[in-house]
C-alpha cells in the first residue's frame, strides 16, 4: 500500500491483516478485504473466519486463537460481514490464494489511530455518510473500512462504537 512501508525488519508489531482481492472473483474483484467469506453448512462464524483465514492467505489458528467479534455489517450488495477479531502470534508466515487474493498487506494497529480518521464523505444517492479509513497513502471505504473503524475504537481505543448506520460508496452496492 502506497505510504505503508512492508517492514519485516520489525518483528512482533501488532498488525491487521488486509488483502486485495483478486482480479478474477465475481464479486467486488479487486477491493480491499478482511479475509472471510461464506459460512458452510452447520459451521460457526467464529470456525468460519478460522477456516477462511486458513484458505485465503495460509494462517492456520484454532479456536483458542479467537479473542472476540464486532457488529455485524450489512452490505449493499447482499451480505452480511461478521467480523471476528483474532490474534495469530508475532509475524506469522502467509501465503495468499492466487484464486481469492491479488495480495496481503500487514497494517501495523498504529496506522488505524492516526488523527485524520476516520474520513466521512457525503454522497448524492445516500443521506447517510461514506465512512472511509486512511491507510497509507490510500483510503478504504465502508464495509471493510468501518470495521477497520470499530476495531480501531472498540480494540484500540475502548470506546463503544457502532457503525452499522455508515453508508458504503455505489461501486460497493454491486
Amino acid at each position: 500500500i502506497p505510504g505503508i512501508q512492508d517492514r519485516p525488519d520489525l518483528p512482533g508489531r501488532a498488525a491487521l491483516i488486509l488483502t486485495r482481492r483478486a482480479p478474477g472473483l465475481n464479486r467486488h474483484s479487486g477491493q480491499w478485504a478482511l479475509p472471510g467469506g461464506r459460512l458452510d453448512p452447520g459451521e460457526t462464524v467464529e470456525e468460519a473466519a478460522l477456516r477462511e483465514l486458513h484458505e485465503e492467505v495460509g494462517l492456520e489458528l484454532d479456536e483458542s486463537s479467537v479473542l472476540g467479534r464486532l457488529d455485524d455489517f450489512t452490505t449493499r450488495s447482499g451480505f452480511v460481514m461478521s467480523p471476528v477479531v483474532v490474534w495469530g502470534g508475532c509475524d506469522p508466515a502467509l501465503k495468499p490464494d492466487p484464486r481469492e487474493v491479488a495480495s496481503i498487506h500487514r497494517i501495523p494497529v498504529e496506522e488505524f489511530l492516526r488523527h485524520d480518521a476516520p474520513i466521512l464523505q457525503n454522497i448524492p444517492e445516500s443521506d447517510r455518510p461514506v465512512l472511509m479509513m486512511p491507510i497509507g497513502l490510500r483510503t478504504i471505504a465502508a464495509p471493510t473500512g468501518a470495521i477497520l473503524y470499530q476495531f480501531r475504537e472498540v480494540t484500540l481505543e475502548g470506546r463503544d462504537t457502532r457503525v452499522v448506520h455508515y453508508e458504503q460508496p455505489t461501486f460497493a452496492w454491486k
